[in-house]
């Protein structure tokens, strides 16, 4: 049960339009091989194109994720930077072919009930972070912040958000005769990045206020906030599970470079830009739109498309 005492109500409207989305997320790895053997192994997605030490994988010919090969050790704990990046599938079947090819390669994974969405948790050779899911918004709701619990069902319910998926009911969406599929359909896509900050209040501010997304939640007990669109589940999540005194990790680490968020026109985006210019955020112009950076250090770069 969450403390509603210690939650902070940040519940707005987005000033983005409602055709934002999330474009490709660009993530370091020390070996090109360990990460094939589980961004294409296992998650499930093809590699598309392949440049220099830049391997761009996708579904469905989309480019979804560029892993950029070289860094000179796995991700660094307790800091800033990339908790994990959520692909999000089109349908149940495709999160139970992705838990089937985890579990023939026996690779960990963490298969949990948010009720907006069922999502399965596991991580690359490197130490980053990766969710598959599958989003359930008819189940229920998120809670507003003065009630005491995550989550309630259609029918009135609490729930934790945070129970175990039933693999064995996820199995059976493959169907009697089930065929495995080794790799992700199309419209498979980039659903939310979940960040790792120092400052809840100050990811919010950003977040919402400066980039345009709109408030979700913000709950102290738990470290985390999230914002998004119109619509569960989030866009853009983050925490303070790394401590407050969190920072940048050192040249050279796998983990996040950068995500992309794509704005559906350039009036969209001159408007992002005053707002970042008021903020005193850095931004520098890039082929298509502007590169930024939250108050933490976390690089996104913000697109036409």
């Amino acid at each position: 049960m969450i403390d509603a005492s210690i939650q902070t109500d940040v519940r707005s409207k987005p000033v983005l339009p409602l055709t934002t989305r999330l474009g490709p997320v660009h993530i370091a790895v020390t070996d090109r091989a360990r990460a094939l053997a589980i961004w294409q192994d296992v998650v499930g997605l093809d590699l598309i194109a392949e440049s220099g030490n830049e391997l761009t994988l996708g579904a469905g010919g989309k480019p979804l994720i560029t892993l950029e090969t070289g860094a000179l050790r796995p991700s660094q704990p307790r800091s800033i930077g990339l908790y994990h990046v959520a692909i999000h599938v089109p349908r149940r079947a495709d999160l139970a072919q992705m838990a089937v090819r985890a579990l023939q390669r026996n690779v960990r994974i963490s298969p949990t009930d948010h009720l907006v969405s069922e999502a399965i948790y596991l991580w690359d050779l490197d130490g980053n972070g990766i969710e598959i899911t599958f989003e359930t918004p008819w189940r229920g709701t998120l809670s507003d912040p003065e009630k005491g619990h995550y989550a309630t069902t259609t029918e009135g319910k609490p729930h934790s958000g945070r129970d175990p998926i039933d693999l064995d009911g996820l199995l059976a969406e493959m169907g009697p005769e089930p065929v495995l599929e080794p790799r992700m359909p199309a419209g498979t896509r980039i659903g939310h990045v979940h960040v790792h900050v120092n400052d809840l209040q100050k990811a919010m501010a950003f977040y919402r206020d400066v980039i345009g997304f709109a408030g979700f939640l913000l709950i102290h007990s738990f470290g985390m906030g999230d914002v998004g669109l119109d619509y569960m589940p989030h866009t853009i999540a983050f925490n303070i599970w790394s401590g407050p005194n969190a920072t940048l990790p050192p040249a050279g680490s796998a983990g996040l470079r950068w995500f992309t968020i794509v704005l559906p026109d350039a009036a969209t985006l001159e408007g992002v830009k005053a707002r970042l210019a008021a903020a005193n955020a850095p931004v520098s112009a890039i082929d298509g739109g502007v590169e930024t950076q939250d108050p933490f250090g976390n690089r996104i770069k913000l697109l036409v498309g």
